[in-house]
Protein backbone atom coordinates (compact mmCIF):
# COMPACT_ATOMS: atom_id res chain seq x y z
CA UNK A 1 0.00 0.00 0.00
CA UNK A 2 1.42 3.35 -0.61
CA UNK A 3 1.78 6.71 1.09
CA UNK A 4 -1.77 8.54 1.37
CA UNK A 5 -1.72 12.29 -0.10
CA UNK A 6 -2.41 13.37 3.34
CA UNK A 7 0.62 11.28 4.82
CA UNK A 8 2.68 12.82 2.13
CA UNK A 9 2.33 16.19 2.76
CA UNK A 10 2.56 15.85 6.52
CA UNK A 11 6.07 14.16 6.15
CA UNK A 12 7.35 16.90 3.44
CA UNK A 13 6.34 19.42 5.99
CA UNK A 14 7.97 17.96 8.90
CA UNK A 15 11.18 17.43 6.58
CA UNK A 16 10.68 21.45 5.62
CA UNK A 17 10.91 22.45 9.23
CA UNK A 18 13.70 20.45 10.14
CA UNK A 19 16.39 20.80 8.03
CA UNK A 20 19.13 21.26 10.18
CA UNK A 21 20.11 24.69 9.23
CA UNK A 22 17.93 27.78 10.59
CA UNK A 23 17.86 29.78 7.06
CA UNK A 24 16.55 26.56 5.42
CA UNK A 25 13.85 26.08 8.13
CA UNK A 26 12.59 28.97 7.92
CA UNK A 27 12.63 29.55 3.66
CA UNK A 28 11.11 26.26 3.34
CA UNK A 29 9.01 25.96 6.78
CA UNK A 30 6.89 28.65 5.99
CA UNK A 31 6.30 27.99 2.26
CA UNK A 32 5.44 24.52 3.09
CA UNK A 33 3.05 25.35 5.10
CA UNK A 34 1.08 27.58 3.58
CA UNK A 35 1.72 26.42 -0.62
CA UNK A 36 2.42 22.61 -0.52
CA UNK A 37 -1.50 21.64 -0.57
CA UNK A 38 -1.51 23.85 -3.88
CA UNK A 39 1.59 22.18 -5.39
CA UNK A 40 0.91 19.46 -8.27
CA UNK A 41 1.54 16.22 -7.93
CA UNK A 42 4.25 16.87 -10.50
CA UNK A 43 5.48 20.27 -8.54
CA UNK A 44 5.59 17.67 -5.24
CA UNK A 45 7.57 15.82 -6.27
CA UNK A 46 10.37 18.57 -7.55
CA UNK A 47 9.92 19.76 -3.82
CA UNK A 48 10.72 16.45 -2.70
CA UNK A 49 14.13 16.37 -5.21
CA UNK A 50 15.01 19.99 -3.63
CA UNK A 51 14.36 18.59 0.03
CA UNK A 52 16.72 16.04 -0.62
CA UNK A 53 19.73 18.20 -1.62
CA UNK A 54 22.04 19.80 1.46
CA UNK A 55 21.08 22.99 3.43
CA UNK A 56 24.58 24.47 2.41
CA UNK A 57 23.87 24.14 -1.79
CA UNK A 58 20.45 25.22 -1.07
CA UNK A 59 21.22 28.52 1.29
CA UNK A 60 23.34 29.42 -2.07
CA UNK A 61 21.22 28.62 -4.51
CA UNK A 62 18.09 30.10 -2.89
CA UNK A 63 19.22 32.92 -1.83
CA UNK A 64 20.68 33.70 -5.16
CA UNK A 65 24.70 33.15 -4.87
CA UNK A 66 24.24 30.65 -7.30
CA UNK A 67 21.64 29.46 -10.02
CA UNK A 68 19.37 26.66 -9.51
CA UNK A 69 20.07 23.06 -10.96
CA UNK A 70 17.88 23.30 -14.31
CA UNK A 71 15.94 20.20 -12.62
CA UNK A 72 15.07 22.33 -9.68
CA UNK A 73 14.63 26.33 -11.05
CA UNK A 74 11.08 25.65 -11.43
CA UNK A 75 10.48 24.87 -8.02
CA UNK A 76 13.08 26.91 -7.01
CA UNK A 77 11.72 29.76 -8.39
CA UNK A 78 8.41 28.99 -7.00
CA UNK A 79 9.71 29.13 -3.41
CA UNK A 80 11.57 32.43 -4.56
CA UNK A 81 8.69 34.18 -5.39
CA UNK A 82 6.79 33.51 -2.24
CA UNK A 83 9.52 34.77 -0.83
CA UNK A 84 9.55 37.53 -3.03
CA UNK A 85 13.02 36.75 -3.39
CA UNK A 86 12.67 37.54 -7.25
Amino acid sequence: MGETAEHRLKRLKMRSWRRGTKEMDMMLGPFADAELDGLSARELDLYEALLSENDQDLYVWMSGQEPLPAELAEIGGIIRKFHKLV
